[in-house]
């Protein structure tokens, strides 16, 4: 009788694949965070987390969408060269996923000549191989996400059977769309669930913004309850450049309750045993009842909404970007007021009082108290600091306009002399010792244009552009919650941009409660006059403030990077003309 028929032999391998079907799977979550393009980096912390869960007997380790080059990788996706490092990174992972099955995110090129060159994939691989490449279906395209810029979409749908297991793979935004998303013909998760897969996992880099982890929780317990079936969604962490990813990613079971939630804002690695009849092993954190259905998505402005979140994303988002680009020390303008202070305190608990120097630049109408505020803010923060007056070079740039200002009254262009020639300073020295500047503008400033352009818009890097006054009034408490950082008389006193005797900001927009207020609906929510007049706001308030904001693009045109942490922040989630006629 042949081998393949012999009766005991198929007995035994009936009886494996039948306690392989009922044997719980131990599925490690990879939360890491990757560097752009940094090739060995990533590849050396994807085996390092194999090895972990190899040794802690995993049957399978999930990372996070496009993880072996980093997300986004942006225009890089069209150099051959990235590409081939992407499949080159592959092959090294492959090999070590043998006794262990590894999901990993990295392009593919597309071999059918119609289409995109790539698709954005996920690979799974086991025995040393890969043994199947899932594609993204819904690719976004709208705020920061571009990708129908360089991706196919799927064109078929499989699920992955391994270990007797059927596993329905998504990337990210595939979840995002239940069937009932305008924005996408297709649910991916329709078409995989008619295989009858037991367990849907998601790659995923979704980024940080201050409403966006109760959207998350809503979307992933919506799946669960439409498919009945555990779902863990693996997420990326870290800062590229502008986008904070905080991680948080989850882990549902069967029956939509929260079995698993990783840290935020820092890489984790933790594992879920996943039982065949779909349940988690371990504590429940959140039953199902107790879980949004869904997000989060305030009709009006919070300053205080998810406050310790923007901190800590902020945090992340200096260090990534110093990290990254190579760069240890910061400087920046301390002037007394509530964004510089806040902006110095971030930077100190990102970077470390050794690496962050602040530069107190008083002219002639700064006042006393303010130089003394600063000063005690950086005793108590222990960071370096400098005062350089700047009375005598703002006079010899007067005297030298003197032939062509003379007879005209003292305005704009002196104030912004004070500004620019701090600008200068703060270059000069961040240029002879290989300093970052970090900006201090909030984003009720650059909405307004409230701000001097190669003056205190001058920087490397926006550390509040993204946070407006009121949120920056709310940091400047957080950081106080234990004992006093920030002086009290930062926190309290009216601001003033100090250009000229008794300035107060109130002289030149509205009161930053109502500002923030009217820029929230006309940013975040997107409302046009109109609209927003029908929430009771003065006509005219409205129609001064809108024209501010429009008038005012071409200098956020030319503004540094900006940590995003709202749903809309200034940059490369909004695509605006400068020389647009609406609303103007």
């Amino acid at each position: 009788m042949p081998f393949k028929d012999c009766p005991d032999i198929i007995n035994q391998q009936q009886g494996a694949l039948e306690n392989s079907k009922n044997k719980s799977m131990k599925i490690f979550l990879a939360q890491q965070n990757y560097h752009i393009g940094n090739f060995d980096s990533n590849v050396e912390k994807i085996l390092s987390a194999i090895q972990k869960a190899k040794e802690q007997g995993g049957d399978l380790i999930v990372f996070s969408e496009l993880c072996i080059c980093g997300y986004p990788p942006r225009d890089f996706l069209y150099f051959n060269d990235f590409i081939k490092k992407c499949m080159l990174s592959i092959d090294k992972i492959k090999v070590a996923a043998n006794g262990i099955a590894v999901l990993v995110g990295a392009p593919q090129i597309n071999e059918v000549p119609e289409g995109k060159d790539l698709f954005n994939a996920a690979y799974f691989l086991a025995d040393g191989a890969v043994k199947q490449i899932i594609h993204k279906t819904c690719l976004p395209t709208y705020d920061i996400f571009d990708e129908d810029r360089y991706f196919e979409s799927a064109k078929s749908w499989n699920v992955i059977e391994y270990k007797g297991r059927k596993l329905a793979v998504t990337i990210c935004e595939d979840i995002w769309n239940l069937g009932n998303n305008p924005l996408y013909t297709i649910c991916p998760m329709d078409k995989l669930i008619d295989q009858q897969p037991d367990i849907m996992i998601n790659l995923s880099a979704s980024p940080f913004d201050y409403t966006h982890d109760e959207d998350r929780k809503a979307i992933v317990k919506a799946n669960v309850l439409k498919y009945k079936i555990p779902l863990l969604y693996c997420n990326a962490v870290g800062s590229q450049t502008e986008i904070v990813f905080d991680g948080t990613s989850l882990v549902f079971d069967k029956d939509a309750n929260l079995c698993g939630r990783m840290l935020s804002f820092e890489e984790d690695l933790k594992f879920f045993i996943v039982n065949k009849d779909g349940t988690i092993d371990g504590n429940i954190i959140e039953y199902v009842g107790s879980i949004p259905v869904a997000g989060l998505n305030p009709e009006f402005f919070d300053p205080l909404l998810n406050i310790e979140e923007v901190y800590s994303a902020l945090i992340l988002g200096i260090r990534d970007y110093f990290s990254k680009m190579g760069f240890k020390k910061a400087i920046l303008g301390s002037s007394g007021g509530i964004d510089s202070a806040v902006t110095l305190a971030l930077a100190v608990a990102a970077l470390g009082k050794e690496n962050v120097t602040a530069v107190l630049m008083p002219s002639q109408f700064s006042t006393d108290h303010s130089v003394q505020d600063a000063e005690t803010l950086s005793k108590n923060l222990q960071n370096e600091y400098h005062i350089f007056p700047i009375k005598n070079i703002y006079q010899s740039f007067v005297d030298e306009l003197q032939p062509l200002f003379s007879n005209t009254p003292f305005g704009i262009a002196e104030e912004n002399i004070q500004s620019r020639t701090r600008g200068n300073l703060l270059m000069a020295i961040a240029n002879k010792f290989g300093y970052i500047l970090l900006n201090t503008s909030n984003k009720s400033e650059l909405a307004t244009g409230y701000g001097t352009l190669y003056g205190d818009m001058a920087g490397g890097l926006g550390v509040l552009g993204d946070c407006y006054k009121l949120q920056v009034y709310a940091l400047a408490k957080y950081i106080n919650r234990h004992t006093e950082i920030i002086p009290s008389n930062i926190i309290n006193k009216a601001p003033s941009a100090e250009l000229r005797p008794n300035q107060k900001d109130s002289d030149s927009l509205p009161d930053y409660e109502l500002l923030d207020q009217i820029l929230y609906q006309y940013i975040e929510q997107s409302k046009g006059p109109d609209e927003i007049k029908l929430l009771q706001y003065n006509a005219a308030v409205v129609d001064r403030i809108l024209k501010l904001v429009n008038t005012n693009e071409y200098k956020r045109n030319q503004f540094c990077p900006i940590i995003r942490v709202s749903p809309k922040a200034f940059g490369v989630g909004r695509r605006m003309n400068i020389v647009g006629k609406y609303l103007s």
